[in-house]
């Protein structure tokens, strides 16, 4: 499976983010399950007490009178005519839409533009800090016996669980505030996601007809993500399960629904049970930085003839279909990734975040951190700066695409066969340094 290597974007730069707070986005398992852009893979904001926040402060909503909530009134009146039609009963109807409100400040969430990228080692020093490795350790104690339980029905790891409910809503202490049927209402009337947003109201109906959660505790994200997991609706109807056998498929309030939830999710999406995700690895001089993409597949021993080889007594992990990835380059660490890493990016596709997860749920389990040098000093590129270089790169005849300031697969590959032209290392890593490189030879 091709995956794409991400520096990380704040916040909400993809439509489909699941942003907890106003300044913080949470993945969620929406990618796979919808076909769509993957979500932001910003790590869900820490909260110093571990505790729920507060409810956020009353909504900008403007008075009835104004057009703009009417036109909601009306957006509204009209799917609910449309969810009559197709079957969903009166009374699920008024328990849902009847105190519906718009919330002006999840139109401003989803057209927010960020200017700033973020280095992936920026990212693992908060997704994989010792506080949330301390937490991790201390949850995953305290509710062992579930985790066991759901590893023996899954074949998931209770560390690669507790791992995702870390990165997602740190440990629940941040799952988000907003109504979901609040928020999915606002993004449908807004209009630019409203085919995402009826799917994902319908949805949330069915937990709502099911009794799985009433009306005020069904909160997440602005973009709909839900829970300690952050589920969006139509994966909260697909893969959620009622393990305490309450008669609910609880992931707010319920630790083991919400564990086994997580682990039916990746093991529906390929999970392999008794196989690891990876490990850091160390790779030889020469190697064809080409081939860390993720895209290539083989065997450890394959990897091992190639001359790529183990940085502890570990070994190599024995993988049938490994592939290396370089996500800062040949200047930054290498790990060999297996097919459990690629179903971790089945719930988020950014390789920072799977890589976050991954790396957590070892400290977790025991293991030491990564012993690892970033290129720290190396500056990122903001869009503006990505805007630049993909003009320089068409000019200079890569093909970079149409100048978006997103440095998606098109821009890597245009950078890659740069460097081949010019002598470095083909492992497609952008820095202002490697700009200037390309705006000087576009001149």
């Amino acid at each position: 499976m091709a995956y794409r290597l991400l520096l990380l974007v704040v916040p909400a730069s993809l439509w489909l983010a699941a942003c907890a707070t106003d300044g913080a986005a949470a993945g969620q398992s929406s990618a796979a399950n919808t076909g769509t852009a993957s979500p932001t893979d910003v790590p869900a904001a820490s909260s110093a007490s571990g505790g729920r926040q507060a409810r956020p402060a009353p909504r900008e909503a403007a008075p009835n009178s104004t057009p703009h909530v009417r036109g909601f009134n009306r957006w509204l009146a009209d799917f609910r005519r449309e969810a009559a039609a197709r079957g969903v009963a009166a009374g699920t109807l008024a328990n849902a839409f009847d105190s519906a409100e718009l919330i002006p400040r999840v139109i401003e969430l989803d057209n927010r533009q960020p200017e700033f990228n973020r280095a992936i080692w920026d990212y693992l020093d908060t997704a994989v800090s010792q506080t949330r490795v301390t937490h991790g350790r201390e949850k995953y104690a305290a509710h062992k016996d579930v985790a066991a339980t759901t590893r023996d029905r899954y074949g998931v790891p209770g560390t690669i669980i507790t791992a995702i409910w870390g990165m997602e809503s740190n440990y629940g202490a941040n799952y988000g505030n907003y109504e979901t049927l609040d928020a999915l209402a606002t993004l449908g009337y807004d209009g630019r996601r409203e085919s995402f947003a009826k799917e994902q109201l319908y949805a949330a109906l069915k937990i709502l007809a099911n009794g799985d959660i009433p009306r005020d505790r069904m909160e997440g994200s602005w973009a709909g993500a839900m829970g300690n997991t952050q589920f969006i609706p139509t994966s909260f109807v697909a893969y959620a399960v009622d393990a305490d056998g309450d008669g609910r498929r609880d992931i707010w309030d319920s630790i083991p629904d919400t564990m086994a939830s997580t682990a039916n999710y990746l093991a529906e999406n390929g999970w392999r049970a008794g196989e690891t995700w990876g490990r850091k690895v160390r790779l030889p001089a020469g190697f064809d930085y080409g081939m860390a993409d993720g895209n290539t597949e083989k065997t450890s021993a394959q990897w091992q003839a190639m001359g790529v080889s183990a940085i502890d007594e570990r070994g190599l992990p024995e993988l049938r279909d490994a592939g290396i990835i370089a996500p800062a380059g040949a200047s930054g660490p290498a790990f060999m990734t297996g097919h459990n890493f690629r179903t971790i990016l089945r719930y988020n596709n950014a390789v920072s975040y799977a890589l976050g997860v991954a790396l957590l749920s070892d400290r977790i389990a025991g293991e030491p951190g990564i012993q690892a040098d970033w290129p720290r000093d190396q500056a990122t590129l903001t869009n503006s700066d990505t805007r630049a270089l993909q003009r320089d790169l068409n000019r200079l005849g890569y093909g970079a695409g149409t100048p978006d300031g997103i440095l998606g697969p098109n821009t890597k590959n245009a950078v890659r066969a740069f460097q081949r032209d010019h002598g470095l290392a083909a492992d497609g890593f952008v820095t202002q340094d490697l700009a200037a490189r390309v705006s000087s030879a576009s001149n």
